[in-house]
């Protein structure tokens, strides 16, 4: 929390732009600080030449550290699709106990 305020990171395949975006809008109005990411490669084919291994391994950890600042995620599943830095980042979300929500309904 910061102040009365519950810090939320968006996280997901950034396929999902619109829905990050909508998400986005609700969980603020909802009084929801919300951190999202830093682009949307997958969406809008950003840096799609130019993204190395290396690069991915640093977009991967700057969203984990997003992830230790809040106090929850927010998992943009459209159509229950979850991919493997999504994955990853909800077992880092559970592994520091933060609670994890979803768009959709999933089955655990």
């Amino acid at each position: 929390m910061v102040g009365k305020y519950k810090v939320i990171t968006l996280c997901g395949s950034t396929k999902f732009k619109d829905e990050f975006i909508q998400a986005q809008k609700e969980l603020t109005l909802k009084g929801n600080i919300v951190i999202s990411v830093g682009l949307f490669g997958h969406a809008d084919g950003e840096f799609k030449n130019c993204i190395t291994n290396e690069i991915k391994i640093m977009l991967d950890d700057i969203h984990k550290r997003k992830i230790d600042m809040s106090d929850e995620i927010f998992v943009i599943n459209k159509g229950k699709y979850i991919g493997e830095s999504t994955k990853s980042e909800i077992e880092y979300a559970i592994k520091t106990c933060k609670k994890v929500n979803y768009l959709e309904p999933v089955n655990v």
